[in-house]
């Protein structure tokens, strides 16, 4: 277990609407006014691609069977595939979870999301085109207009059925598709402002499609008449949703890493940094050294997702008697 130090933004929430709007439309909510007391618990699970979400049910597997169920806590915040996991937990024991990928048949490398096939172009391509953007991007503002407009632009020259496929598929993924009674945040962000959007019980979004905008990394999710892209574009992590939790759990498939500049402070470091700063007490998970090699540019090998989940159990267990102590 790691415990870097890092920080946080405010967010922009929606909050009984309609319909999705763009985040401009949206008041800034400080995350802290959910919480009722500092003794309250969050979950954060960051986005980490097919293999990052059998690494984190692994974890809370292995903490689960080890007495520890971080299921219960008062606030999940889920990040693409940290979204579909956040969303599976709430309708299947991690055991469950944990027996179904270890049940599945090995497979070839598929795009980006947890499993199935997406509307999007391969991993290496998808990764060598993004990476171009962020190279160009004055900061992180500018990079998430342009990956949304690279985004709209590959949706405009697909026929629609993508859409329709790609809900099938994550809806699929989920033996409950309500939202739960526990608060449970699914990040995203408008394609076509840049603007970082959160999803929750209120919004008058279903939960699959808060999963599928939060999972859509190569091209933009439509939700009614917006557009919306991979909730990782806001932060890989967004652990500072949690700010004023008393204690915050975050898991990261990609070890607290990111693709964009240090100096635009999209790092979990400077999101632990605000949350420490603002009183929470943090613990973080990351892959051990032996299983790094199953996330990065292995992230969508469908084939690594038993491997990745036997690492995450080992790893849960093993660190549950020192998280249980943390946790209660």
């Amino acid at each position: 277990m790691s415990t870097t130090p890092s920080s946080s933004l405010h967010f922009t929430s929606m909050w009984g609407s309609d319909r999705p709007k763009s985040g401009q439309d949206q008041p800034q909510v400080d995350a802290a006014k959910h919480v009722d007391a500092a003794s309250e618990r969050a979950l954060v699970l960051g986005g980490g691609g097919s293999t990052g979400n059998a690494w984190l049910i692994g974890v809370v597997a292995g903490l689960f069977d080890a007495g520890l169920d971080v299921t219960e806590a008062d606030l999940v915040i889920g990040t693409s595939a940290g979204a579909t996991a956040a969303a599976q937990f709430a309708g299947s024991t991690p055991a469950q979870l944990l027996a179904d990928i270890r049940g599945d048949a090995p497979q070839q490398r598929s795009g980006p999301g947890e499993s199935g096939r997406a509307p999007v172009r391969p991993a290496a391509d998808h990764m060598e085109r993004t990476g171009k953007i962020i190279a160009v991007a004055e900061d992180a503002a500018d990079m998430r207009r342009r990956i949304g407009a690279a985004a709209l632009e590959m949706d405009a020259s697909l026929d629609g059925s993508e859409h329709t496929r790609w809900r099938a598929i994550v809806a699929a993924r989920l033996s409950s598709q309500r939202w739960p009674q526990r608060a449970l945040l699914v990040t995203a962000v408008d394609a076509r402002t840049g603007e970082p959007i959160v999803f929750h019980r209120a919004s008058g979004v279903d939960l699959v499609d808060a999963v599928a905008a939060s999972c859509a990394s190569g091209f933009a999710y439509r939700i009614g008449d917006e557009r919306y892209i991979d909730g990782g574009y806001r932060l890989n992590e967004n652990a500072d949703l949690a700010i004023g939790y008393g204690r915050v759990l975050v898991l990261s498939p990609f070890g607290g890493r990111t693709r964009t500049p240090p100096k635009w402070g999209m790092h979990l470091a400077a999101q632990l940094e605000e949350l420490r700063a603002r009183g929470s007490r943090v613990e973080t998970i990351f892959p051990d050294s032996n299983s790094e090699h199953m996330f990065g540019a292995n992230a969508m090998d469908l084939s690594l997702r038993p491997a990745a989940a036997r690492a995450g159990y080992n790893q849960g267990t093993a660190l549950s008697a020192q998280l249980t102590e943390f946790w209660r």
